[in-house]
């Protein structure tokens, strides 16, 4: 690692604190998180929405589906954040609309929240959620050759975790069983949070840093992805970005990277699939197969292999 990579580990950990705390780069964070539901209830009202679906067996593994129009639709699998320990999939609906009138099905994934569940259980779980919308594409209405995944912030983590090889097998999935992904405002390598107060609930361990850092995972194919990131963001959460997209690109995987102008850690997520924004354009380009555009004078460059 680069010694700007580093740099962290000579910090206090009030000073890790203060730079996983992505809050302190808003007013408010009440009135996001409000918006979150108010958004989410409005998709609900106006938009065909099967409530609380099931993709596994335990009590927390439900999905909220919205179908496209079309069957063989793709899909796009929202993981939502909340540093493993808040939220849910019902604050988590707000893009399906765009996402519909796109004709793409859209579904917000449930998960066991820490500290019920340790961070290995809660990928592992995502995982599974997986192999459920491959066996169960075509009733859903889906094409199975195109799921794609999303989060923001520790969805973000999940999501990327999606794209790490060796644990498809396992589950009688293929290495491409992701087409891609749009990860937004992520955590990509956890060791930074060991001791600070988010890990309260996660009681991180260094193999869990070695085992459940994407940043340090091999991926498990070429796939695209877009990893963005708000201009109003705390540095970590700019460099750890920014390091991600470096290693995927290194990996050989088509990555366009960029920072949203003028969003924040918490309003990027609404950008999802909206086609006025760049990050919209580029997750509705990523899914329809198309070059991933992003705004003249964003886009960062890695080296490629």
């Amino acid at each position: 690692m680069s010694h700007d990579e580093q740099e962290w580990r000579s910090w206090p950990v009030e000073r890790r604190e203060q730079e996983y705390s992505p809050s302190r780069c808003v007013d408010s964070l009440a009135p996001l998180l409000a918006a979150y539901a108010a958004r989410s209830r409005e998709a609900e009202q106006h938009f065909l929405c099967r409530k609380d679906l099931r993709w596994g067996e335990a009590q927390d593994e439900t999905f909220d589906f919205f179908p496209a129009a079309h069957a063989d639709a793709p899909l796009l699998l929202f993981i939502h954040g909340g540093y493993w320990q808040e939220l849910s999939k019902n604050e988590s609906l707000f893009a399906a609309p765009d996402c519909v009138r796109n004709g793409i099905a859209y579904a917000a994934l449930n998960y066991t929240l820490a500290p019920k569940a340790r961070l290995d259980k809660i990928v592992e779980q995502c995982r599974r959620a997986v192999a459920y919308f491959h066996r169960d594409a075509r009733a859903l209405g889906l094409d199975q050759r195109r799921l794609y995944v999303a989060g923001s912030s520790a969805g973000a983590h999940l999501a990327a975790m999606l794209l790490v090889g060796g644990w498809q097998g396992q589950l009688g999935l293929s290495d491409n069983c992701v087409a891609g992904a749009t990860l937004l405002s992520g955590i990509y390598d956890i060791e930074p949070l060991i001791g600070t107060y988010i890990d309260a609930a996660l009681r991180l361990t260094g193999q869990d840093t070695e085992l459940l850092s994407p940043m340090r995972l091999p991926p498990g194919g070429r796939l695209p992805v877009i990893i963005a990131w708000g201009e109003h963001e705390t540095s970590e959460f700019k460099r750890q970005s920014r390091a991600y997209a470096s290693r995927m690109s290194t990996a050989g995987c088509r990555v366009t990277a960029f920072e949203a102008a003028e969003a924040n850690h918490f309003d990027i997520v609404f950008r999802l699939a909206d086609q006025t924004s760049p990050v919209g354009r580029a997750t509705l380009a990523l899914i329809r197969g198309e070059e991933m555009p992003t705004p003249e004078g964003q886009r960062e460059t890695f080296p490629q292999t």
